[in-house]
């Protein structure tokens, strides 16, 4: 896969951004201009549980264009995680996530093994995390099936699906 060319809608490789609602608005706040490796601080951006709520703020990391990871707060102050690809379990960032959150790579594979039939990985964890904002799970995993998109361009899709596209471009652009 070759980069695409600049059309002025590219993100930066790697990222991390808490994502927000007030009133009608919505916010993007830049936590780091390279991906952050560190879950406790991420965990922490999400903010005190009894804000949770749609659309509740979220965090969105991306790690060199090859995997995303989502993080928002569920019930109870639960943590909701979704991995773009979870078997890039050799980032800090991606082991982290699937082993707190104990999303399986493979059953019975090891991590070198744990690729489809194609050479894809797959995603892992709660791909309901944007189905109260109008993103369906099979909607959401049509997009990360995609092997045509880098890990930017695919939060890039959701962005523009849910409505925070100009507000993540703004603080996310190279």
């Amino acid at each position: 896969m070759t980069p695409p060319p600049d059309d002025g809608t590219a993100l930066r490789q790697s990222f991390a951004v808490r994502v927000s609602r007030s009133d009608d608005r919505w916010l993007c706040e830049l936590l780091a201009a390279d991906a952050d490796d560190e879950l406790p601080v991420l965990e922490r951006a999400l903010g005190d549980p009894g804000t949770a709520g749609w659309p509740g703020p979220f965090v969105i990391v991306v790690d060199s264009r090859l995997y995303f990871v989502v993080l928002r707060l569920g019930p109870g102050g639960m943590v909701r995680a979704l991995i773009s690809d979870a078997t890039f379990q050799e980032w800090v960032l991606a082991a982290e996530v699937v082993e707190r959150y104990g999303i399986p790579v493979a059953t019975g594979t090891t991590v070198d093994d744990a690729f489809d039939e194609d050479g894809q990985g797959w995603p892992g964890g709660d791909l309901d995390v944007f189905s109260d904002a109008g993103l369906p799970a099979e909607e959401l995993t049509r997009l990360l099936d995609s092997d045509e998109l880098w890990a930017d361009e695919m939060v890039l899709r959701i962005a523009e699906r849910l409505g925070f596209a100009d507000q993540l471009t703004a603080v996310a652009a190279p």
